[in-house]
């Protein structure tokens, strides 16, 4: 398998930061050891100008790494983990992911993730595309977030399924609480989304980010304290619902990273950030038929609103 190459453009602005730092902020899906390995294999650069990790950028620019593709051996093996099977065919499967479950292996990850499920369920018929840490995996949900996950069983799925979602040829919709309770039912947040210029393993709204689109819409308003809204992004950046509601102020509940203050509902216990892929609706890749997969909200996300309308 080829090397990977990862660019960043350092946007103007951004305070002087170290390199590895940028890095490791804008790609946390590398781990640190490999990115170690570049930087020692002279395979980083700033404007074309080999640096170490120690270089502090203080200029706009671009960075640039080569990363060597690690090895078979270090593959995730399959472990007999409980999954939620929505549908299943030979070119794709949909899984209903539990909330605490990490979607692929990475650094300081253990073998409890989905990929690790999946190989258990579905041997060697998974996708090669991505990396050899992540067979399969078509696009993620963080850890916290449940629901519907799409995973290619082969290439030609995959290529098909990643480019309907690079496309913006799905209709996804979620589910959340959040914090407070909008004075109108529905709305649009159209506002660009990127790295936090101060915190970067943070995403916020920023003039130079990346566009970013979210309807929301109140399904229920929960004893004056809280709403159960539901979400359809039209775009899919990193974090997108959950700085697109914090920034009109109504944060998800459990969700401190983006405004979530845990004393302002001291009587509720909220589990996790209460996120829930509840449905997705996409073309399958070897039939001319589009399919919709429902995801039911959670355990804990019912107990949360029987204790927020009791409160």
């Amino acid at each position: 398998m080829p090397d990977r190459i990862i660019e960043y453009t350092v946007p103007p602005g951004t305070p002087p930061t170290r390199a590895d730092k940028l890095f490791a902020a804008e790609f946390d899906d590398i781990s640190r050891a490999r990115l170690q390995r570049a930087f020692e294999a002279g395979q980083v650069s700033f404007d074309g100008r080999v640096i170490d990790k120690r270089f502090k950028v203080n200029r706009p620019g671009l960075l640039r790494a080569v990363l060597e593709e690690p090895t078979f051996d270090t593959a995730p093996t399959a472990v007999d983990l409980p999954l939620e099977i929505i549908h299943e065919d030979a070119s794709l499967l949909v899984v209903n992911k539990a909330p605490g479950m990490i979607t692929h292996p990475g650094n300081g990850t253990g073998d409890n993730t989905l990929v690790h499920a999946l190989l258990h369920h579905c041997g060697d018929q998974l996708s090669s595309v991505g990396a050899p840490d992540r067979p399969g995996i078509v696009h993620r949900l963080d850890k916290e977030t449940s629901g519907l996950i799409i995973v290619a069983k082969n290439d030609a799925a995959h290529h098909k399924l990643a480019a309907a979602f690079s496309e913006r040829k799905t209709f996804k919709r979620y589910s959340a609480l959040v914090m407070g309770i909008p004075k109108v039912s529905r709305g649009t947040i159209q506002e660009p989304i990127g790295r936090h210029p101060v915190m970067r393993t943070r995403m916020a709204v920023v003039t130079n980010g990346k566009p970013a689109h979210t309807d929301w819409q109140v399904e229920a308003r929960l004893a004056q304290k809280a709403a159960r809204i539901s979400c359809i992004i039209q775009t899919g950046r990193t974090h997108q619902i959950r700085v697109h509601m914090s920034a009109l102020r109504f944060p998800l509940l459990g969700d401190t990273t983006y405004g979530f203050k845990p004393g302002r509902l001291p009587e509720i216990n909220v589990p996790r950030v209460m996120l829930h892929a509840t449905e997705l609706r996409i073309q399958h890749p070897e039939r001319d038929e589009m399919m919709t997969f429902l995801a039911p909200l959670p355990a804990d996300f019912e107990s949360t609103i029987a204790a927020l309308a009791n409160s």
